[in-house]
């Protein structure tokens, strides 16, 4: 298992801007809550889904299998 960043840099810093204004919770997500912190709980649901690849809800993470 490897997880990486996306591939396309500027889609990541544009990412990572929107992290930073919501103090680490997900850009993609209207809820400021704990599960919803960077990694997010849906991902790290994945990470731990041996046959999960793919991207996370905001596709700033990927995860190989």
């Amino acid at each position: 298992m490897k997880i990486t960043f996306n591939e396309d840099k500027e889609y990541v810093e544009k990412i990572r801007e929107g992290l930073m204004k919501k103090n680490g919770h997900c850009p993609c997500k209207l809820q400021m809550t704990e599960d919803n912190m960077c990694m997010c709980k849906e991902f790290r649901d994945q990470i731990a889904d041996p046959d999960f690849e793919g991207y996370c809800h905001c596709r700033l993470y990927y995860k190989e299998k």
